[in-house]
């Protein structure tokens, strides 16, 4: 059973559906007990960086998410701002993350910017897998996501950065360490592309 982690940001209902459609188990867990028993989580998230680690701090799941997560090695896909959540940090703020994927959340570099571009990155993007992951089996090629944000997770370690896109300069816009999975697109408004992602997910 997937598990959405309901905690007041993210648009929940449509991973949830996107699922049914997929007749792939799944739940909308809004209290710790209903993480409990789930083969999988899903962290979305929206909005300032601080906020959503608050909000996630007083939903009463945090606890269980972070032993599901880092002692039971439950498999976990942050997205968007989820995605950054797992990063030690964020220059969006002084919070704390959650610091199960090495690294920080830095602001696109505006350096490197045409007259044309301009902050936030909207809109649909090709996606460039960096090395043979499960999440993208089938999406190597032509990949393309639909973007909304205007920071990326500066990894660590590059072994980690499962994915690149390129908006002024490339940045990874997918990670992986060990159980912890992270994307920075929106795969729940990419159509086909952000279908079959989950249901890749699904599948590990």
């Amino acid at each position: 059973m997937i598990a959405i982690i309901d905690y007041g940001l993210g648009n929940v209902l449509a991973f949830a559906n996107m699922y049914r459609r997929m007749a792939v188990p799944v739940s909308i867990a809004r209290t710790a007990e209903e993480l409990t028993d789930a083969t999988k989580l899903i962290l979305p998230g929206v909005g300032a960086f601080d906020y959503a680690m608050e909000s996630f701090r007083r939903s009463g799941m945090y606890d269980v998410a972070v032993e599901r997560v880092t002692k039971d090695k439950v498999p976990v896909l942050g997205i968007c701002v989820g995605m950054q959540m797992l990063a030690g940090g964020s220059e969006e703020g002084s919070a704390p993350g959650l610091n199960w994927v090495p690294g920080m959340v830095r602001k696109l570099d505006t350096t490197h910017f045409t007259q044309r571009t301009q902050l936030p990155h909207m809109g649909w993007n090709d996606v460039h897998p960096k090395q043979s992951s499960p999440l993208f089996a089938g999406l190597e090629k032509d990949a393309r996501f639909y973007f909304l944000h205007s920071y990326y997770f500066d990894c660590q370690d590059q072994a980690d950065v499962l994915a690149t896109a390129e908006y002024g300069s490339r940045f990874a816009c997918a990670v992986n360490h060990e159980n912890v999975y992270g994307v920075q697109f929106h795969p729940e408004k990419s159509h086909d592309f952000g279908a079959r992602l989950l249901k890749n997910f699904a599948d590990i």
